[in-house]
């Protein structure tokens, strides 16, 4: 079972196992945060992504141990960087709720989902400086249309956003 690189970048690389072609990444782990206001708004953020080339809502994430000198970061310690980075808010609490992986067939990229509570807006967020994110606190009894709507202007909608609502914010304030 060896693994043969086709090609290594700075983040990213191809390779093969057994005649499977995958991506991997340097960081392979992502802190996904499932932020719920105690208004039963959910945090989504919204960013210009270059793959797809538009405009993505999306949950508060970012990849862990890729700040330079934190290799070795907590995918907690990550978790809250990339929520105040991103929406400004500060968690009081954050719990993990689930790893998986984020297209088994493609990349070997791993998602933390983690719920973030006790929230407190203590930055502008926004991202860092390669960022230009655009932080939306949706109410869960309209982010169903929001969500329609944003898809129908053309942006990309994560579907990870759906897993969040599965989940819904009962089951985040009780699992907390």
């Amino acid at each position: 079972m060896q693994t043969k690189t086709h090609y290594k970048g700075r983040y990213l690389s191809l390779v093969e196992r057994d005649d499977w072609e995958y991506a991997t990444r340097t960081n392979p782990v992502v802190a996904v945060l499932v932020a719920w206001l105690t208004d039963r708004r959910l945090l989504l953020v919204e960013q210009y992504r270059k793959p797809v080339e538009r405009m993505t809502i999306e949950l508060p994430a970012g990849l862990v141990g890729d700040q330079h000198g934190q290799a070795d970061e907590s995918v907690f310690a990550a978790a809250h960087r990339e929520l105040v980075e991103e929406t400004g808010y500060t968690a009081g609490k954050i719990t993990e709720i689930m790893r998986c992986p984020t297209s088994a067939g493609m990349t070997d990229e791993t998602a933390v989902f983690l719920a973030a509570s006790e929230l407190e807006k203590t930055g502008r967020g926004g991202g860092d400086a390669s960022e230009d994110i655009i932080v939306h606190a949706i109410a869960h009894d309209r982010i169903d249309a929001w969500l329609r709507e944003q898809y129908r202007q053309g942006k990309a909608v994560d579907p990870k956003i759906y897993t969040a609502l599965y989940w819904g914010v009962t089951a985040l304030e009780s699992a907390g």
